[in-house]
């Protein structure tokens, strides 16, 4: 017999359930727990239900890996909808709280008033907005042009206010240029209401300690590849006072390189057979996205089987 009870059959389409707490307020009490909250990238729904499964309990939304992933470059060409799009994904995916790169709002006051909205409606739990202005870059690039720190810091308490329940990260790029000016600012952020500071693209140990020293609101640290940053494990950042890293765009990075091998096998000698070792096999793929869960719903769907692999 079917089983024709919603409330069982709901977590299957939407992780987490209907009774789970707002997005935000379950980021919070994860930020509030000792230690350093590791949240990686994920830039698609296969990839935040493949974090999910390793263990990680909250998950990062990059403007930049959203944005290759659809060859553009993260020069805030973007839509808030598409944005919105691909959280609606992964909140749908994976159930876990969501922190957003909102950019620089996708406008002034109202605009960020709305992008609060839209994106607690989409599922996510956290959006983060930078103090650059359009076009914007990658914070670990040169030549970024800053907003005033009133004029963000006014974006920041348009968020404060819109919010219901969306934790709020300010971001600041001033750190390349000058760190008493990334902290200048980031007080300013935390009077207009952010709950935590994101310092991008600090050069030393020394930047991070000041930083969070200077702070008394969490700071999530960028740990980015290539970029202006030294490497640093998630235990040593905590040891610098940070509360929360991010790896924004690793799982793109890594994809992508997987994907450029797969073609050019597949050009050198017409066949992927080569890389079989190297892939998600059909039954972990199944698996990964609950294929017979989904079967399952509907008694009129008979359950797949796997086909064998002929040599």
């Amino acid at each position: 017999m079917p089983n024709n009870d919603r409330s069982e059959q709901q977590p299957i389409w939407f992780a987490g359930g209907p009774e789970a707490a707002p997005a935000g307020h379950r980021f919070a009490e994860l930020v509030a727990r000792p230690g350093i909250l590791g949240v990686p990238g994920a830039h698609d729904g296969m990839s935040g239900l493949l974090a999910k499964k390793a263990g990680f309990e909250c998950l990062y939304i990059s403007g930049a890996a959203l944005t290759a992933g659809m060859g553009l470059p993260d020069l805030g060409v973007m839509t808030m909808e598409e944005l919105c799009g691909a959280t609606r994904i992964l909140a749908r995916a994976t159930g876990l709280p969501l922190i957003v790169d909102g950019d620089t709002g996708y406008g002034e006051a109202l605009n960020v008033m709305r992008l609060v909205r839209e994106l607690e409606d989409a599922g996510a739990a956290a959006v983060q907005i930078e103090d650059q202005v359009l076009p914007k870059k990658c914070g670990h690039l040169n030549d970024k042009l800053l907003a005033s720190a009133e004029d963000a810091a006014r974006k920041i308490a348009a968020a404060v206010s819109a919010r219901r329940h969306l934790q709020i990260v300010a971001r600041t790029d001033a750190a390349a240029e000058s760190l008493d000016e990334a902290i200048r600012r980031a007080k300013l952020y935390v009077e207009a209401g952010a709950d935590i500071i994101f310092p991008d693209a600090l050069i030393s140990d020394d930047d991070f300690r000041r930083f969070t020293d200077a702070l008394k609101v969490p700071v999530l640290a960028n740990m980015t590849e290539f970029g202006r940053t030294p490497y640093r494990t998630a235990a040593e950042l905590e040891a610098l006072g940070c509360k929360v890293v991010i790896w924004p765009a690793s799982s793109l990075r890594i994809a992508a390189n997987a994907v450029a091998d797969l073609y050019s096998e597949l050009a050198k000698s017409g066949s992927a057979k080569g890389l079989l070792n190297r892939m998600q096999t059909r039954a972990e793929l199944y698996e990964t996205i609950r294929y017979h869960d989904f079967e399952a719903l509907d008694a009129t769907i008979a359950r797949s089987v796997v086909p064998e692999t002929p040599e």
